[in-house]
């Protein structure tokens, strides 16, 4: 029995605004045709560039540096989260495994689609997008679900898990972390498969999961937005609270037991249970959903 206990059931897409795009060709007068990039739902890969196109290779000794700061205790972060993170920060390369896990990401996720969108024929296929309540992200890419575009037939042959979209071969693959954020969650029956999925990839140690200093790509995002932050206060500048813990600013709720813990407590949550919210949407989620404060007994 699943030990999912979030239950979602988004009501579709309704595509709005998709911004500019580049014009690709016309069929006739009235079927234009444009590109839409696409940001993966419910998903995250180690980066190749980041911070903008800067190497993540190149930020091995600011993340050093980091783990100094948060053993001197100058860094603002929690004990917990401190902890957490040091060993990952302190061998003086993890910019450098992040890059590499997310080369080796991107492979297989093109091996990924060289033998899925190639039929038996050798013609390839065409893809099925889907996209959930949240239509576009800050950069203007539709956020979606990408699978396979199989025939009646097909569908009827193929087992479920042959089926299952791009995102979640990613996640079952350990070359991508799941990272679901509200209100952008899965139907149930999907939710259950992809946690399964994480729970395996992440427990097999299978991808990026095999080193045990692996950062995810959101870990890995909040460590160089935390290096920015130290380094100004080392360097005698005043910040606000806002500006000192904004690091790290989206709450996580564990779906196996509905708790939600603060943004800095994310980790107390394995990371294949992770929802996450942003607080603007937090008051929604907790009504929804049912959440419980962390530590709440649930057994009731």
């Amino acid at each position: 029995m699943s030990e999912v206990k979030i239950f979602w059931d988004p009501k579709g897409f309704e595509l709005d605004s998709l911004g500019t795009k580049k014009y690709m060709r016309a069929t006739d007068g009235d079927t234009p045709y444009i590109s839409v990039p696409i940001r993966m739902l419910s998903i995250d890969t180690p980066e190749v560039h980041y911070p903008g196109n800067s190497k993540p290779s190149k930020s091995d000794g600011k993340l050093m540096q980091l783990a100094e700061w948060i053993d001197s205790g100058i860094a603002p972060v929690g004990n917990g989260l401190g902890e957490y993170l040091h060993p990952k920060l302190a061998t003086g390369s993890a910019g450098t495994l992040h890059e590499e896990q997310g080369m080796l990401a991107t492979a297989k996720f093109k091996e990924l689609i060289a033998e899925r969108l190639t039929k038996p024929s050798g013609a390839k296929r065409k893809v099925y997008i889907r996209a959930a309540d949240q239509h576009f992200d800050h950069y203007g890419r539709l956020l979606a679900y990408m699978s396979p575009s199989y025939s009646r037939k097909e569908r009827e042959s193929l087992p479920q898990e042959a089926q299952v979209s791009f995102n979640h071969a990613m996640v079952a693959s350990g070359w991508a972390a799941s990272f679901i954020i509200y209100p952008s969650i899965p139907k149930y029956t999907e939710l259950v498969a992809f946690q399964d999925a994480a729970r395996a990839s992440c427990e097999n140690g299978l991808g990026a999961w095999s080193d045990p200093l692996t950062l995810t790509g959101y870990e890995f995002r909040m460590c160089i937005k935390l290096y920015n932050i130290t380094k100004k206060l080392v360097g005698g500048k005043k910040l606000a609270g806002y500006e000192k813990y904004g690091y790290v600013s989206r709450f996580c709720v564990d779906m196996t037991s509905r708790e939600i813990f603060y943004p800095g407590a994310y980790y107390r949550v394995a990371p294949y249970n992770r929802i996450f919210i942003w607080s603007e949407d937090v008051g929604d989620a907790v009504a929804k959903l049912n959440l419980l404060p962390a530590g709440t007994d649930t057994s009731a």
